[in-house]
């Protein structure tokens, strides 16, 4: 048994594909697996991987706003938790949580059925 994705949801696969290039990125740019930079991205790509699987199967405003809010504290966690170096990681958590807020607040605007969830009303 198949299970069909709308279309309309593309923003939720690329939120995923982030995730899980958050997930691998410290290990292809040779950072420690102990390191507070590292930890953080394999936390916090988890999360958004997951949300994002999880808003594939069944979409609700709620999940997409806490994906919103872990891609804002993607950007901005190099800066808050003193956790980069100004090297390549710092650079790609700005890009990775700038990207998933954009197409999340995307997909808030564009989906009739978060828009309605957003507005008050009942998810389908």
């Amino acid at each position: 048994m198949a299970i069909h994705f709308p279309v309309r949801r593309w923003q939720d696969e690329v939120i995923l594909l982030l995730g899980l290039w958050l997930i691998i990125v410290p290990m292809v740019l040779g950072y420690p697996t102990n390191a507070p930079i590292t930890i953080n991205a394999y936390i916090c790509g988890a999360l958004i991987a997951a949300i994002a699987a999880f808003d594939l199967y069944k979409s609700y405003a709620i999940a997409v706003i806490i994906n919103l809010l872990v891609g804002l504290w993607v950007s901005v966690s190099p800066w808050v938790t003193a956790l980069a170096d100004r090297g390549p990681m710092m650079g790609t958590c700005v890009i990775i949580g700038v990207a998933v807020m954009a197409l999340g607040m995307w997909e808030l605007r564009s989906d009739p059925e978060l828009h309605r969830q957003w507005i008050g009303g009942k998810p389908g």
